[in-house]
């Protein structure tokens, strides 16, 4: 069973930086290395929405308007996934998910989450 493990949200003021890192101590660094990796956010009362992802061939997405204020960074060997965010805005406080995707089988896997919640 895939394990994965949040760690670094809080409580941030706006205009500042937050890494968030994700744990799969679960897997090991090969099996790991064939996930796409990504991270994902909901706010209250909001769907859970993409914000920023990197395949296994290394191709990254990122959902709306959020390319340059957040990126992704994958540690195969460490099996773990970071996310960067700068300049944080008010309307990015939300639980933050990681999330593995192997793309051969389409099964998905989720942390249980880490809220980060940005003062104005």
């Amino acid at each position: 069973q895939v394990q994965l493990v949040e760690s670094g949200g809080g409580l941030v003021q706006a205009g500042r930086s937050l890494t968030l890192s994700c744990a799969a101590a679960s897997l090991t660094a090969a099996t790991f290395s064939r996930f796409d990796v990504a991270w994902y956010r909901q706010a209250p009362g909001k769907q859970r929405e993409l914000v920023t992802g990197l395949s296994r061939g290394g191709a990254l997405s990122y959902g709306h308007s959020l390319r340059g204020r957040f990126s992704i960074s994958r540690n195969d060997l460490a099996q773990t996934i970071n996310l960067h965010g700068k300049v944080l805005k008010p309307e990015d406080t939300a639980v933050y998910y990681c999330s593995l995707r192997d793309s051969t089988t389409s099964a998905e896997y989720w942390g249980q989450g880490t809220q980060v919640t940005v003062s104005s």
